[in-house]
């Protein structure tokens, strides 16, 4: 019995040498071809590009992964503490792995096969495992991937510090919302830098890891309040926190204020977009959208405001003497008019003006009702507010409103100043226009309004639109002419003048007046903007002569020498004439418009400057 005994023990041990012998061979192989984690001593993940105005204000935000870079020794403590207590309380102790983890990883998963249950296995990572998976390994459940995860958690613990660890895992993780890393979360989720999150705002954010889609906090309202509450029960069993404060951040609400986007000064969106694509041509796309780049705009956003009103209130003024051309559309008023109201989109970026619906006309007034807001869910609030549209209030409309509008029309109204509950109509102008202001000393765009409205249309009509300078290019023409033998008391005649094209045609240019004046100075005709004296000063000092000046001075790069061009038949920009304006302020010394001031990289080093 005994001899029995012992060969069944010598055979157990015998298949056990051989079965230890195998794994050793199974994770030696393995071992042989792991990724070289060496490569998160240099670190660089994609940063979002940060641009600001002039006065250092945020300005507008670029990144594919919406992440800011936060250095472990600026990390609060509370931060630190919230996700170690949930993802992993011996972070501090183990050396990589938590045995007690993996033991009841591989018990839970042995037991969902043999009972047939599906759903993914349970991996049992600790924060080290998770930040081999996240930089180096793909995220397939297979028991080799797992192998490669502990041996390269055990290399990555012998090789740096428990602090370094936690570095790399709080910017790489993945929060919703497009947030990639702590820094960028606090911003996105609560607008708020690190240092300010409370202790319950905190504690959601910890919990986000483990499925950000799961406890979405519009979606999953319930859900989200359970994890953040799960995470500081985590941290209270710790010691992290007091009852008292778990307490008090469990009767806290949920208020997340997702942060938006693009542009974040009102008024700038035709100048954001301009330097983002300056930025893109510079740099490339990888660099814009994940380089980390810091930029110093020229951007005056007081001046902007300012540039921005003086250009829609030019352009509404123009517009309304035109008359009304109709509504935005015309709906159906079923029982609940708001619901389909909300449907229509307004001008995000015109917030002066709100969208209505004309819910009852009285003779020469009529009854509105104003678009519901959006709630947290996306969808139309229950508040449904009315207001009153009089028609003496339009002085600009010259038929009766019972006239021009309808019940179930669609527009756009204003609040009248002083008068509560009382609005005015508007409309989205026909005619377009732009508005640069530039510094003259050193070429700075101080503010640039490329149309009515972003929202509405994105063309730039600033630096994109090619249109005629028509007489501003005047003073061009005056300065070739001053250059090169006139003064300003020098005579020229406005009288009639007859061009013979080289096609044989005959071009007879005339004063807008249809007067002819005489001998004239050089300073009157510039003064009065006579077109006949300029087109005969050009052909005296020579069109070529007018192009090489009009080039010098940045308007066109290549003037075809025809004496019409003289009177600014050519095509150019609202930026290019700016520039050329401000060339003359300066004394004739060139100046190069300039949207970005200065470029720094992740680091900190310029590498751009104006």
């Amino acid at each position: 019995m005994l001899r029995l005994i012992g060969w069944f023990f010598g055979f157990g041990l015998f298949v056990g040498l051989i079965a230890l012998g195998a794994v050793g061979y199974l994770v030696w192989s393995i071992s042989q071809d792991l990724p070289d984690y060496t490569v998160l001593r240099d670190y660089q993940p994609p940063i979002t590009t940060r641009v600001h105005a002039a006065d250092g204000r945020l300005l507008a935000e670029y990144a594919k992964e919406r992440r800011l870079f936060q250095p472990i020794e600026t990390v609060p403590r509370q931060v630190i503490n919230a996700f170690v207590a949930v993802e992993d309380k011996d972070f501090f102790t183990h050396g990589g792995i938590a045995i007690e983890g993996i033991i009841r990883a591989v018990r839970d998963n042995l037991l969902q096969k043999i009972e047939g249950r599906t759903g993914p296995l349970v991996g049992a990572s600790t924060i080290t495992q998770q930040v081999a998976k996240n930089f180096l390994l793909t995220r397939a459940q297979t028991w080799d991937r797992k192998i490669r995860e502990v041996l390269l958690a055990l290399k990555i613990e012998s090789t740096f510090s428990k602090y370094k660890i936690l570095e790399l895992y709080l910017n790489e993780i993945f929060f919703g919302f497009n947030s990639y890393g702590i820094a960028a979360a606090a911003m996105n989720y609560f607008d708020k830098a690190l240092y300010e999150l409370t202790l319950a705002e905190t504690a959601y954010l910890a919990g986000l890891p483990k499925g950000p889609a799961n406890y979405q906090p519009f979606r999953h309202p319930e859900a989200a309040i359970a994890r953040r509450n799960h995470v500081l029960n985590r941290m209270l069993e710790d010691g992290y926190i007091t009852k008292e404060q778990a307490d008090a951040a469990k009767a806290e609400p949920l208020k997340v204020v997702p942060r938006q986007g693009g542009s974040q000064i009102y008024s700038a969106e035709y100048f954001t977009e301009e330097v983002r694509r300056q930025l893109l041509s510079l740099y490339g796309e990888d660099e814009l959208y994940g380089g980390g780049l810091s930029v110093r705009t020229t951007l005056d956003p007081r001046l902007q405001v300012a540039a921005r009103k003086a250009l829609m209130d030019g352009l509404v003024k123009f517009d309304q003497s035109k008359g009304y051309r109709g509504p935005v559309k015309n709906i159906e008023l079923g029982d609940d008019w708001g619901v389909e109201l909300f449907k229509e989109q307004p001008l995000w970026d015109v917030p002066e003006w709100k969208l209505a619906v004309v819910l009852e006309m009285q003779h020469n007034e009529a009854r509105i009702g104003l678009r519901p807001t959006a709630g947290a869910d996306g969808e139309p609030t229950s508040d449904r507010i009315t207001g009153q549209l009089p028609g003496p209030e339009m002085r600009w409309l010259a038929p009766k409103l019972d006239k021009v509008l309808k019940v179930g029309d669609v527009i756009y109204v204003q609040p009248v100043e002083g008068k509560e509950g009382v609005y005015t109509l508007k409309q989205i102008p026909e005619v377009e226009g732009a508005l640069v202001a530039m510094d003259p000393r050193t070429g700075r765009v101080l503010a640039m309004v490329g149309g009515f409205s972003f929202a509405h249309s994105q063309f730039n009509r600033a630096t994109q639109a090619l249109r005629q300078p028509g007489s501003s290019f005047k003073p061009i023409v005056y300065s070739a002419a001053l250059d090169n033998g006139y003064t300003p008391a020098s005579v020229v005649l406005d009288a009639p003048l007859e061009i013979i094209n080289s096609d044989g045609t005959r071009w007879r240019p005339s004063n807008y007046s249809n007067k002819f004046y005489g001998p004239q100075t050089l300073r009157r005709g510039i003064e009065l903007s006579r077109n006949v004296m300029t087109v005969r000063l050009a052909q005296d000092i020579g069109m070529p002569m007018v192009s090489e000046y009009a080039r010098m001075f940045g308007i066109y790069d290549d003037l075809l020498p025809v004496l019409a061009m003289a009177l600014g038949a050519g095509e150019t920009t609202d930026m290019r004439m700016t520039s050329a304006f401000a060339t003359i302020a300066n004394g004739g010394r060139r100046i190069v418009p300039t949207l970005i001031d200065r470029v720094q990289d992740r680091f900190g080093h310029t590498i751009f400057q104006a």
